[in-house]
């Protein structure tokens, strides 16, 4: 029998991605599943493809950063499933920008999405979790979390934040022996949407001759199905951090040896796309 056979998952994010490739790969393997997006007609999909499984599904459209309708979300689940065992925060933006060029409304809306999405999520299935003294929550940060990178400080603060903000939830939960666990996710380059889907700013003192898009896409190596694999087997085993791909074990290595030197390596890399401030 599998180790998530009739587990109630719970995944934001879901119409596309690595929360896709979540909700497929739990239904394979005798998950019931609970799933949000804000793309509705993405969420469709899944849950079509979910349901041809055989897998019971519950598909509800919300944005996270609405605590409120994410609260209804919980509510739904709990009505229909009377318990929920695992909780994956994947739901998330992107946001191109320089610091000096970033608006207060692009962060706000980055980190009312990639934190505070991750904080409700927490915090409002938190408490039926250690109602039944048992419960898993998956935050998924980025390689982001781990290496700071230039054009990316308001992604990095709100993945950094998720890393920090789970580390601790985890040894809370330690420490008062609740039966609750939490892990964090750090994918590197997946092939995903959310470089189309996100807000990629013209920088005023960065060479724009190549697409932000297609570099991202040049990078990303992992595909979804693979990385969900992964996350899924360190659910099981319990892992209080799970890294995504080579490229995030290879970045954890380096800022692990370099802890301050990575950034003349990341610097170097960035070098020739820079023009200096006239």
């Amino acid at each position: 029998m599998s180790f998530f056979q009739n587990r109630v998952a719970v995944i934001t994010g879901a119409a596309s991605g690595i929360g896709r490739a979540l909700a497929l790969e739990l239904a394979q393997r005798g998950a019931r599943v609970a799933i949000s997006d804000i793309d509705s007609a993405g969420l469709r999909v899944t849950e079509g493809e979910v349901l041809e499984f055989g897998a019971e599904c519950l598909a509800f459209d919300m944005d996270v950063a609405n605590h409120e309708s994410f609260r209804e979300f919980r509510d739904l689940i709990l009505s229909r499933f009377e318990r929920v065992d695992l909780l994956f925060n994947n739901a998330g933006v992107a946001l191109r920008s320089s610091v000096e060029e970033t608006s207060r409304e692009d962060f706000d809306w980055l980190m009312r999405i990639n934190f505070w999405g991750v904080v409700s999520g927490t915090q409002l299935f938190l408490e039926p979790m250690r109602a039944q003294n048992s419960g898993h929550i998956i935050n998924i940060s980025s390689v982001f979390g781990i290496i700071g990178v230039p054009t990316q400080a308001a992604y990095n603060a709100s993945k950094f934040a998720v890393r920090g903000f789970t580390e601790a939830l985890r040894q809370e939960l330690v420490l008062e022996k609740s039966g609750v666990k939490a892990s964090c996710v750090h994918p590197g380059g997946i092939k995903t949407n959310i470089a189309r889907n996100g807000r990629m700013r013209a920088l005023s003192r960065f060479d724009e001759s190549q697409d932000p898009v297609k570099s991202f896409d040049k990078m990303a190596r992992t595909t979804p199905e693979d990385a969900a694999k992964i996350i899924l087997r360190g659910v099981e085993r319990g892992d209080a951090r799970v890294l995504v791909g080579a490229d995030a074990h290879a970045i954890d290595l380096v800022q692990r040896l370099l802890p301050v030197r990575y950034q003349s390596l990341v610097m170097r890399f960035f070098a020739q796309s820079f023009r200096p401030k006239a």
